[in-house]
């Protein structure tokens, strides 16, 4: 009995840890070591249009709320916007995209069979295979940053998340945090 309360406690432990688990944004980024970052104070946007390639689905609203989280994310680090790339020290510029994926799991599963049935018999139980499939989107936000003066790219960071229903009820929030984990990489 006590091997019994032992596996019910168990699986509700990792039913809860399964169910509490979020899907955080994977962020990390590459640095030009020719490029000498440490005098920057000020930076601009790369174009006009902000955005390096915008996708052809790309949706205004969420256009304008990723420029407004970059630029105040590298103010919040202290470097100062201006309006032209020829009078900052760094220029700005970002891609966005996302991709539908499948992700395929499969384990062998053994279950109680009665006497003579299933397949694979022995002792008892009955040994098969079980798939689970599951699809989703993945999202990711990509920065660049361009030094003025040798025109070489100097910082390229990313960001890719796995999109939930909750990123979707609240977007602001969770371009928001990627943006703020990417530009926190820089220096």
């Amino acid at each position: 009995m006590k091997l019994v309360k032992q596996l019910s406690l168990f699986a509700i432990f990792t039913l809860v840890v399964g169910c509490a688990t979020t899907h955080k944004a994977k962020v990390n980024f590459d640095k030009n070591e020719q490029v000498n970052t440490s005098s920057y104070k000020t930076f601009a946007w790369l174009k006009e249009s902000k955005i390096l390639a915008a996708p052809a689905d790309l949706n205004p609203v969420m256009k304008v709320r990723v420029d407004k989280a970059i630029e105040n994310a590298f103010a919040a680090k202290g470097y100062k916007l201006v309006n032209s790339p020829v009078e900052a020290d760094f220029a700005i510029s970002y891609t966005v995209g996302s991709r539908d994926k499948i992700k395929v799991d499969s384990f062998p599963a053994t279950y109680r069979a009665g006497f003579g049935w299933g397949r694979s018999y022995y002792g008892g139980l009955a040994v098969g295979n079980e798939t689970h499939v599951r699809s989703y989107s993945e999202g990711k936000l990509a920065i660049d940053v361009f030094d003025v003066k040798t025109k070489q790219p100097t910082w390229h960071g990313w960001g890719v998340k796995r999109i939930t229903s909750a990123d979707k009820n609240d977007p602001a929030t969770t371009i928001k945090t990627i943006v703020d984990q990417v530009v926190a990489q820089f220096n």
